[in-house]
């Protein structure tokens, strides 16, 4: 049965002591026809739920715990729900240290208009209840582990209050995501995250921790073994178009198509073959790779096989 985790009750509990807010308008779980989303528990979730399926911290972290928390309207001098919304909103896009367990903040900047800030960057917008209250998700790992989720709040309580700045912060960690940097041994970061989600689903048994381990090492090792590339277990350019497209896993030819394809196609490109990244090998990709073979001294057959391969991604 879908509960408040104790971390939330504390948030809530906060809130309450410090703002002219009444009980009502400080909610974790949504009432009992509530189904989908971070109001719900495990046992309320729906098929292709967003707030469990887009995030592996949310698929790791599923439980009978809500995840979310709703706050109304309160005015106390020149501060009210929405200045609390704005200054939540900015503490996220700088990635405040303190911040990192919140996945989004539905708001009204304006009274009339209601905006998202997104971490995963997939919405932008959300319905009209949220003119009269701010919405905040957390991810679900961060409620299922009691994890401390006031120091944010405290902050911002600071702020409301007019006291004195906290020493600053450490600077904080830039949040990469997977593609912006080459990954190795040692990197960690919500890009090495999405790295670990994308070997999981080829099958490797990595844990999703953000952490660049052995383990990760390894099973990049065995795809680049896979898929034709040099097995040094580092996340370059060409070992995550072989990841996310499967480029080098078999020979490719005539009649071919698929996401491997449009990367065969893009890598003609770049050597000065034009051909469109459609993903179809027909008869414009065909002759483009044999007059790769041909400029490179291979068999030229047409056929996109190891040693081409090899040769495209020099």
């Amino acid at each position: 049965m879908t509960a408040a985790p104790k971390n939330l009750l504390a948030v809530r509990t906060l809130l309450l002591e410090n703002l002219p807010l009444a009980p009502l308008a400080v909610g974790i779980v949504g009432d009992s026809r509530h189904r989908g989303g971070y109001h719900c528990g495990s046992d309320r979730t729906v098929s292709g739920d967003y707030s469990v399926t887009e995030s592996s911290r949310d698929r790791a972290g599923l439980s009978q715990y809500a995840s979310a928390l709703d706050v109304g309207q309160f005015y106390q001098g020149g501060h009210n729900l929405r200045t609390f919304s704005l200054w939540l909103v900015v503490e996220c896009a700088a990635g405040a240290p303190d911040t990192l367990d919140i996945r989004e903040v539905i708001y009204s900047p304006d009274g009339r208009s209601v905006k998202r800030w997104d971490r995963e960057r997939r919405r932008s917008s959300g319905d009209s209840s949220h003119l009269a209250h701010t919405h905040v998700s957390f991810y679900r790992d961060a409620t299922k582990s009691g994890r401390d989720l006031t120091p944010l709040f405290r902050r911002y309580l600071a702020h409301v209050a007019g006291k004195p700045k906290p020493a600053p912060a450490p600077k904080p960690t830039p949040v990469y995501h997977l593609g912006v940097r080459t990954l190795k041994r040692g990197a960690t970061g919500q890009d090495v995250r999405e790295l670990q989600d994308l070997l999981g689903k080829l099958g490797a048994r990595v844990g999703v921790d953000g952490d660049f381990g052995p383990a990760t090492e390894n099973a990049v090792k065995a795809v680049q073994r896979l898929r034709m590339l040099n097995p040094d277990g580092i996340v370059g350019p060409l070992t995550l178009a072989a990841l996310r497209t499967g480029f080098g896993r078999r020979t490719l030819r005539s009649g071919n198509s698929g996401g491997d394809v449009a990367e065969l196609q893009r890598q003609l490109t770049r050597h000065g073959y034009k051909v469109g990244a459609d993903g179809e090998f027909g008869p414009k990709t065909k002759s483009a790779v044999a007059a790769f073979q041909k400029a490179r001294k291979l068999t030229r057959d047409g056929i996109a096989g190891r040693q081409t391969i090899t040769a495209l991604r020099k």
